[in-house]
């Protein structure tokens, strides 16, 4: 499984993002109502994140405390991702997701946290900054 497939796959439940990035529900779905991000939805209608969308997160969670509006986050993702990829719940991926154990899905976001090629400037010391409070 190629790693643009594993980053898109959709994994994380709303309560480990907000965890995870320090965000809260509602601050979360704010973002979701405004397109800059975009989870998948599982029948059930239960909110599953990628690796990508708490990249995201992390990124307008920077964003704001720089003191940008929504407006201006928009035109900022946009110059830095124009055709950002919606996060999808695929046969594979979901067949995947329920069979990681929480010890594999925490292997997994470690190894995306840590060894992850950043694309861009300082974006990788930014989500391993953000993120490694979650492994003690």
């Amino acid at each position: 499984m190629g790693d643009d497939t594993r980053r898109n796959m959709a994994l994380f439940p709303i309560g480990i993002v907000m965890k995870l990035t320090d965000l809260t529900a509602r601050q979360i779905r704010y973002y979701e109502q405004n397109d800059l991000i975009q989870p998948a939805r599982t029948e059930g209608k239960q909110r599953l994140f990628s690796f990508n969308d708490v990249d995201r997160l992390l990124e307008i969670k920077a964003l704001i405390e720089k003191g940008l509006n929504i407006a201006g986050i928009k035109q900022v993702l946009q110059l830095n991702d124009p055709t950002p990829v919606q996060t999808e719940i695929t046969t594979t991926s979901e067949t995947k997701r329920k069979e990681m154990s929480d010890k594999d899905l925490h292997q997994l976001l470690r190894q995306q946290i840590m060894y992850r090629n950043a694309t861009r400037h300082g974006e990788g010391a930014l989500i391993r900054g953000e993120l490694s409070r979650f492994f003690h």
